[in-house]
Formats: C-alpha cells, structure tokens, sequence
C-alpha cells in the first residue's frame, strides 16, 4: 500500500509524515506513478481504482440474490443443528460447565436465547426454560426444554405443562438427576449478551434448587461469550454474500442513479439506504448515516469526526455507515464516495492517495491479530505501528455476528484509544468476526491542507492465521458523475 513506499522511500527523501508534503510525494513517486502494494498505477488511468489481487480489494456494484423468509428457515436451522452438535459441546468443555440455563419469559427474552432456538420461533412463550447438560466425555450434550410450547425438534421436551410451580418443580428435577457440578446461568456485570436472566428469574431458581444445588451455581459469562463470537465453516459459506448485500446497497446509494449534486441531501441518502433495505426484506440493526465533507470545513487533527448532514454539492466527499442482519448474521460497513466536479474525469490523485493510506492503516491493523492477544494489546500495537508510519488514525474495531456490536475483544473506541477495562482483555480466537474500524486523518493539497477523514469499516474474519474480508473491501472511491 501507499505506506510501504512511505517506509521504503518517504524517509529517505527526507518527508516525515502523511500530510500535504506525504501526498505531493506519493504522486511524484516514478514520473506520475502512484504505488499501490508495491505496484504502479498511472494516476490518470482509470487503473487506478483498482486493488491488487492480495490486497483483497472489491467493488460490490449492487446487491445480490435474497431468500424469501420461508426459503430462510432451511439455511438457519441447519446452521443451528450444526452448533449445537459440534461447536457447544466443545465450548462447554473449555470454559468448564457441565450444564447451563437458559431461561427466559415472553417480551424480556434473554440476548442469547434467540441464537439458540430454531426458526420459526419468534420469542420465549410465557416462560421457557432451555436445559443443556454434558453427560462426559464421549457423550452427547444433553438438550432439553421445560417449557409449555415446544421450541423444535432440537429439543426434547421433558415436562407435559401445569402451572408454573410445577414448571418450577419440574426444572428443579432435572436438575437434581444430573447431578451437574457447574451451573451456567447467564449473569454477567460486564457483558450485556451474558446478563440475560432477570432478577426475578435468578430468585426464583434460587428458591427451586435449594442450598446445595444453589452452591454450584457459577456465571456463564465466558460461555455465552464464546458461543456468540465463534462462527462455524456452515456460517462462513454465507457471511461473504451477507456482506455483499451491504455493500451493494451503498454502491447504489453512493452514484448519479440516487444523487442529484445541488439538489439531494445526505438525510434523502440516508432514507434511500433504509428503505432498500426493507424493499430487499433485509433487516437494519441501526439507521443508516451519511454525511459529507468539504473545502472549508473545520475538520481538526483532533476532531473525532468529520462530516456533515447537508445538501451534497459536487466535490463534496461522502461517507456512509451500514448494518444489516440476514440469516442470523449481521454485518457493520463505512465506505467513501466522492462527487465528481464539472469537468472532473475522475477522483483527484490526493484523495486516492488519502483513502490507500486508508487500506495500509488496515493493514497494519490486521497484521496485528495473532491468537490469544488480547484487544488492548492489538491496540497498541497498532498505534506504535501507525505512528511510526506517520499515519494519523483512531480505531475501534469490533466483534460481529449475531449481533453488530458482539462480544468478543475490544479493539479501541472511538472515544478512548487507550486500553478498554475488561472487554480489551478479552482474547482473540480463531473463527471469529470482526468490523475493522476506525478512521485516518489525511491533509489534501487541493483543499488547501485542510484534513479529510477517511472513514473505513469493513467485514472480516479471523481464521486463526490471517484476517480476510468477508467481501473484500473498499479500496477505490465510490463515484458520483
């Protein structure tokens, strides 16, 4: 990428950081070439806007197939059935819970039941009580359900219905059978996903099981954790596509069939993402966001972000945030688009310049996950690495999953770029989701030096040795003409 010229051949020409002289720099590199992953393109080519094939690179120029909501059942449950069968014995195992609760009632669901339960089940009817067990090694995990409605063919249920206190009772005798030496329950003072059995429910389960049974009670924190963040081979046969259907909609969004310069506003853009989207069946797990920078703005080295709602007008430097969930997967993208000026064939140098030194922060970002470190620890060196590089960047990266913002190690907010308290620490495993987030800072000659951000978020996984994009990634602007 653009910063290893900046290491290899910046320094030694004397230049010291990625601003305006960096930029000047880079499109004087080899008589006009700019250097991208250590190969050129002409700036006046529309080669350009093309990655490299180990750069991972990627242009999604619109959606792609969706599933009916019945022809989803299918796909979901046998990713289910999968889990259950393989991936939870082997995290109960690991975190060293023989059983584990989960309980709930109808409107006050626990965050993690709906991960458990096939489709079409919509919520927990009245209360519903989800009982895994493991036997011992060499044995199946034990899953049953005591409950008044069935939850599936995944479940075997084992209480025929009466009133609660029998429901109670009942639970109590499961239990007391097994004889299980460590009982999960989902509490948790740190993690909200793993915080899902209410109050009422934790008494009243303290009540049924009585002292001894009560003494054997531990959290399921670690569990819950591990469960939510792994993704199995099953999900990673759909996550690319997901991600695609994301970035195929900000494709649309971010070109002259949905943008009018004078006249479109960055709320209209904003409303256009949400109600395609719905038009595609594709549930939004937060409003889509747009803003647009400028010549003249106040952007500063230390603003947190840059942009503004507002009328897009040509020149204009766009920026959009994203996040879908389809199949039970969710997905979390920023990409950057600009709006051609009159008489502007193409996206000027510097700003192709600004968003490849983007793609190397990325990069010294990804270089950075090896297992077992932890979030605070990729953190930082990543930082010493960007700051070495001279690149002016924050970061915030995130699990996903099920979930948008998913447990897992914090890597960084935006708002705190030192080390995070608890989820920082957490460790990074293999077949895990990640967004790569955060942003740099770049000065733009042709705007007088004024900083733009470029503002990156992209869908990855972390097989254990290297981090690849589940759609590939941004790494040419998108265009407006």
């Amino acid at each position: 990428m653009v910063a290893n010229v900046w290491t290899v051949q910046a320094r030694q020409a004397g230049v010291s950081s990625p601003g305006a002289s960096a930029t000047r720099f880079l499109l004087g590199l080899a008589g006009g070439l700019l250097l991208v992953g250590g190969a050129p393109f002409l700036i006046g080519s529309p080669a350009y806007a093309e990655a490299p094939a180990d750069d991972q690179g990627r242009f999604v120029p619109g959606p792609g197939a969706v599933l009916s909501e019945r022809e989803r059942v299918e796909p979901i449950n046998r990713n289910l059935r999968d889990r259950l069968d393989h991936l939870l014995p082997k995290l109960m195992r690991d975190t060293g819970i023989d059983m584990w609760l989960v309980i709930n009632r109808e409107y006050a669901e626990d965050p993690v039941y709906m991960t458990l339960v096939p489709e079409p089940v919509f919520a927990a009817r009245r209360t519903t009580m989800l009982v895994f067990h493991d036997p011992g090694a060499g044995k199946e995990i034990e899953r049953v359900t005591v409950s008044r409605y069935g939850v599936g063919d995944l479940y075997e249920s084992v209480w025929e219905g009466g009133d609660l206190d029998e429901q109670w009772t009942r639970l109590a005798e499961i239990i007391t059978e097994r004889a299980p030496q460590r009982i999960g329950i989902n509490i948790s003072r740190h993690w909200p996903v793993a915080d899902g059995l209410t109050a009422s429910l934790r008494d009243r389960l303290l009540e049924a099981l009585g002292p001894e049974l009560e003494d054997r009670i531990v959290s399921a924190e670690d569990l819950v954790i591990r469960w939510i963040e792994t993704r199995t081979a099953g999900e990673l046969e759909l996550y690319p596509h997901i991600v695609e259907l994301a970035r195929g909609v900000i494709s649309e969004a971010f070109s002259e069939q949905e943008v009018t310069p004078g006249v479109t506003t960055t709320q209209d853009v904003e409303w256009y993402i949400r109600k395609r989207f719905t038009d595609l069946d594709l549930p939004i797990w937060f409003m889509p966001h747009v803003n647009a920078q400028r010549l003249g703005d106040s952007c500063e080295s230390a603003s947190p972000f840059c942009g503004e709602h507002r009328v897009i007008q040509r020149g204009d430097v766009l920026h959009t945030d994203v996040g879908i969930c389809y199949l039970r997967l969710c997905t979390d993208t920023q990409e950057m688009g600009y709006v051609l000026k009159l008489g502007e064939p193409e996206v000027p140098a510097d700003l192709v310049a600004a968003l490849a030194i983007g793609n190397r922060w990325q990069d010294l970002l990804t270089a950075e996950f090896e297992t077992g470190r932890t979030g605070n620890q990729i953190l930082a060196a990543t930082r010493r690495a960007a700051e070495a590089e001279g690149i002016h960047a924050s970061i915030y990266t995130h699990p996903l999953g099920f979930f948008g913002h998913a447990p897992g190690p914090t890597i960084g907010m935006w708002d705190n770029q030192g080390p995070t308290a608890v989820r920082g620490d957490w460790q990074l495993h293999p077949n895990t989701a990640y967004a790569i987030e955060g942003n740099v800072k770049v000065n733009i000659d042709a705007w007088d030096g004024q900083w733009v951000q470029i503002k990156l978020e992209q869908s990855a996984i972390f097989d254990g040795e290297r981090v690849l994009y589940l759609a590939g990634r941004q790494t040419r602007w998108h265009v407006v003409r």
